[in-house]
């Protein structure tokens, strides 16, 4: 009698385990669209450099460096902009790219 106790439970684990893989895989994809809308595109790389107005430059693994200005909510993250500066690290950007190729950062993670 053990053992159909033993099988039941494995499979609910893995189910449980499956769904909430599929969870948090559908949220990692739609997540920042459904917070910053459907045409927002993903840069990853180090910010190289900070201007005074909060503008800045992203250099990306592949060695391509990318202009960014700041919108109203990517200054709010000034400190966290020049932290990331300061230590070299992993930055991921969520931004819009407007009119003449203009690449306006909404969010800096």
């Amino acid at each position: 009698m053990a053992f159909p106790r033993i099988t039941a439970a494995i499979i609910v684990i893995l189910l449980i385990s499956s769904l909430a893989l599929v969870t948090i895989g559908s949220i990692a994809y739609l997540g920042p669209q459904l917070v910053h809308g459907g045409n927002v595109q993903h840069a990853d790389g180090t910010i190289v450099a900070i201007s005074p107005n909060m503008n800045f430059v992203l250099k990306m693994a592949d060695g391509q460096t990318l202009h960014f200005e700041c919108s109203q909510r990517c200054h709010l993250e000034e400190a966290h902009m020049a932290r990331h500066l300061r230590e070299k690290a992993h930055t991921d950007i969520y931004y819009v790219q407007q009119a003449g190729h203009v690449l306006d950062a909404i969010d800096v993670d």
